[in-house]
């Protein structure tokens, strides 16, 4: 029997997965992940710390692999996670500095400074990649400004994924995926841009060596053996980027498919041949990244998710939470429950998702959230559905955008991620956008992405068709409702375009004030 683990280091919890060839969960193990406010002068800055991330993944991992009647058995891991947070290491292998997160907003000078002095559309251009505050090489440029002393004595710095594979074979390697996060790396000849290294002013020798996702990085070391149980025979295979694996588990190599998926993020996919940088790639707010199917790269719009409904969660529904704990009923059932209570349009309340700036398709990092069309009638059930009514116009958003500048024909869209679990939002999303979804039968799409990548390299699977086909579920179907729908389109039309723009002024100026 030929077992595969798949690690996925999410932005809440990081969970490893025992998989057998066919893609059934086997075992799994999950803890959370734990984010660090360490700076009493900061209240907003945050990071990770290197040694409590190990820790949540060598417990997760002991916990899937106890399950296990023989450690041997999982031929094959692989990992995966957000990207563009890393961190310096030494010529020890010691970390030298934490984690920031994307959480974090104190790159937003580096980022506008160093974006504005080469220009935004210059490094698209050259990169394929929008300019974003919380890219790798913005966190090296705070490092170069505030800690001079720590990037002087870094060897490499090391992304999440990557950091953890060293901890688990001992290797200092990056994927194409990942790459592409730090705003350096060109996906047309897999390599770093040196001159814009140079232009930051960061050592052009602390970056890892890129590599194609399904390489095999080495073996489990034999002290990381004994903390996690896994047997040292396990081949440690180079993961990638989470929602690049996700692709590959629903099946999305080609394009015909697209991919949304949500969860702290909401990312859509589309695999593509192409590595052309052309003007409307740039106008389209989409960017290029490297599959982890060989030879494809994959077009990519982003926005903030499932953040907002988490401080939904808990900024709105007490009475919710409260009946959930005494009654042993489940929070986001109840959430749906007053969604129902109100109606398409939430009472004209309407939800702006920008609680971390704004991303595609207007990138714009001083932007911020907001109710809008407050007014008496208006209920708490209204400001809950609103939330998701608001992240799913901002979905469509990025669909109207993906399709105004042609950059493929999808033939299907196929939605995974923890908002799956929540018929209420997809069924939301297909009557505000009038789409036809697909939801795979899938219950952890990104590990499961991670563990076939890792089957992959491993020789379990022949090539990435093999390991879809394996794999393979099959789907629910949501139809939007044609009357929602057009009362949707009103407000989407008539409203929800105009916000952020609208809202500009107002958001700076309080962003400049409290951010």
């Amino acid at each position: 029997m030929a077992y595969l683990m798949g690690i996925d280091l999410g932005s809440t919890s990081i969970k490893a997965i025992v998989y057998d060839e066919l893609g059934n969960a086997v075992s799994s193990g999950s803890r959370p992940t734990p984010l660090t406010y360490d700076n009493k002068s900061q209240p907003t800055w945050c990071v990770w710390e290197p040694q409590q991330i190990w820790n949540s993944v060598t417990a997760a991992v002991r916990e899937a692999v106890s399950a296990v009647e023989n450690a041997e058995d999982i031929k094959a891991l692989a990992v995966t996670g957000f990207g563009m947070d890393g961190l310096p290491i030494g010529n020890d292998g010691a970390p030298l500095y934490p984690m920031i997160s994307w959480h974090c907003p104190r790159t937003i000078p580096q980022f506008e400074e160093f974006s504005q002095r080469m220009g935004t559309e210059y490094l698209f251009k050259r990169t394929g990649k929008t300019p974003q505050a919380i890219d790798s090489i913005y966190r090296m440029i705070w490092m170069k400004e505030n800690r001079p002393d720590v990037l002087e004595k870094t060897d490499k710095w090391l992304l999440i994924e990557d950091y953890v594979n060293f901890r688990l074979c001992g290797e200092r390697a990056t994927d194409y995926s990942m790459a592409t996060t730090t705003s350096v790396f060109d996906q047309r000849t897999h390599s770093w841009f040196d001159d814009l290294i140079e232009k930051a002013g960061i050592p052009r020798s602390i970056f890892p060596e890129a590599y194609r996702s399904g390489r095999i990085l080495g073996n489990v070391l034999p002290e990381t053996a004994e903390e996690t149980g896994l047997s040292p025979k396990t081949k440690v295979v180079l993961g990638g980027h989470d929602y690049i694996c996700a692709a590959l588990a629903t099946g999305a190599i080609d394009p015909s498919t697209l991919l949304d998926i949500t969860g702290t993020w909401e990312m859509l996919v589309l695999s593509t041949d192409s590595t052309e940088i052309t003007d409307d790639l740039y106008r389209s707010g989409y960017y290029l990244e490297g599959h982890v199917a060989p030879d494809r790269c994959c077009y990519v719009g982003s926005t903030i998710s499932g953040d907002m409904t988490e401080w939904m969660r808990k900024q709105l529904c007490g009475e919710e939470r409260i009946i959930a704990d005494s009654q042993g009923k489940n929070i986001w059932s109840l959430i749906s429950d007053a969604c129902e209570k109100s109606s398409a349009g939430s009472s004209g309340c309407m939800f702006l998702p920008h609680f971390s700036g704004a991303c595609a398709p207007h990138f714009d990092p001083n932007s911020m959230g907001a109710f809008v069309g407050l007014h008496n009638p208006v209920t708490k059930q209204d400001m809950i559905r609103s939330v998701f009514e608001g992240l799913d116009y901002q979905f469509r958003l990025m669909m109207d955008t993906f399709n105004k500048y042609k950059l493929g024909n999808p033939q299907r869209i196929v939605t995974t991620g923890g908002a799956v679990n929540n018929s209420f939002w997809v069924q939301n999303k297909a009557d505000v956008t009038g789409c036809r979804l697909e939801v795979p039968e899938i219950d952890e799409a990104t590990p499961l992405g991670a563990a076939m990548t890792a089957g992959i390299g491993a020789g379990i699977y022949k090539d990435e068709y093999e390991a879809v086909n394996a794999v393979r579920r099959n789907v629910k179907v949501y139809e939007p409702n044609e009357e929602a729908h057009k009362l949707y389109d009103e407000c989407y039309n008539d409203v929800y375009v105009k916000l952020q723009d609208a809202l500009s002024g107002v958001n700076h100026e309080l962003s400049r004030k409290f951010r």
